[in-house]
């Protein structure tokens, strides 16, 4: 069991870290990723969670853990109902301005429909410490299938969801919080610009982060993929990328047609030439990136000489690597 003591011995060395939590109607998963939260080894030095226009009783669940845990704060925003990814962001940063005064060396985010194991962030912590140049850290995604919790198909070292991320401070600043984006991917966008800034980002695959949330259904599904591609071409991924992205991922559900689609979304908004939020810099930096993961790609698969069943694997594999980090 963590005690107040052992918090404070954390904080001393460097350790202390802070998290927030934008929570729309989470009646349903909230109470399970505050239990996470609570037991984690290393407990965060301030929680906002921000109620975001919430209609049920995510509110009462939120404050009766506040009257029992001193660094869990309860921030109400009113709003529009139904979801949206602006106004999830827009929580988010809202609930910066209640950790203002605080010295911390980390800040993350935790969505409200996940669990992470209770050693969690303080693994994600020895990462840091062991690689000063880390900016951005998270585990892996695994949402259940048949039955059972299972990685996500589209998990990759190189793509850090943002369901369970830490961002070292000076990283943080650097990159200006978590934009507002038309389309979502703010996880994304502050990943290349940390990038830009000459910080390393990285998913831990033995770390492991549930969701909760069921997947929606075909028709739901088949909206979101559209949106993606769009929201690909708003952040200026190269159409060759794309392409060979959406190829990758044709075994990913709804199949075949889930991943037409998104190239479908891609071409849309490229045949409207749909002005980009993401400056020029910015787009040719992650051009330059996709690229680069393109030509490693083909290497990877076309080394001279015959192959042991192991390397062949270990091909495949990275073949698998070549898409974008979302």
């Amino acid at each position: 069991m963590t005690t107040l003591h052992s918090k404070r011995h954390a904080a001393e060395y460097g350790r202390s870290y802070v998290l927030i939590t934008a929570a729309h109607n989470e009646a349903s998963f909230i109470e399970a990723t505050i239990s996470s939260v609570v037991s984690q080894t290393i407990l965060p030095q301030r929680w906002v969670i921000v109620s975001d226009g919430s209609t049920d009783n995510t509110d009462e669940i939120i404050q009766s853990y506040a009257s029992r845990h001193s660094f869990i704060r309860l921030l109400r925003l009113n709003r529009e109902q139904g979801r949206s990814f602006g106004s999830k962001v827009a929580a988010v940063n809202s609930g910066c301005s209640l950790l203002k005064e605080l010295a911390f060396n980390f800040i993350g985010n935790v969505d409200a429909d996940v669990t992470m194991p209770p050693n969690y962030f303080e693994s994600i912590i020895a990462s840091f410490e062991n690689d000063p140049q880390l900016g951005i850290a998270a585990g892996f995604i695994y949402e259940q299938q048949n039955g059972r919790f299972q990685s996500r198909w589209s998990n990759r070292v190189a793509s850090v969801p943002h369901a369970a991320q830490l961002v070292r401070r000076e990283c943080f600043e650097a990159i200006g919080g978590y934009a507002v984006l038309p389309y979502g991917g703010e996880d994304w966008y502050a990943q290349v610009v940390a990038n830009m800034n000459g910080w390393g980002t990285k998913a831990i695959p033995n770390l492991k982060v549930f969701h909760h949330r069921r997947t929606g259904h075909a028709a739901n599904l088949l909206r979101d993929r559209f949106r993606l591609g769009r929201l690909d071409y708003s952040l200026g991924s190269d159409p060759a990328f794309e392409f060979l992205k959406c190829l990758l991922r044709v075994v990913e559900r709804p199949f075949f047609c889930g991943a037409a689609i998104r190239l479908a979304g891609f071409a849309w908004s490229s045949l409207r030439k749909e002005e980009r939020p993401v400056s020029s810099q910015f787009m040719s930096f992650l051009r330059t990136q996709q690229r680069t993961r393109i030509s490693s790609g083909i290497q990877r698969l076309t080394v001279p000489g015959m192959k042991s069943i192991s390397q062949q694997t270990q091909s495949a594999s990275s073949s698998s690597r070549v898409s974008e980090d979302m």
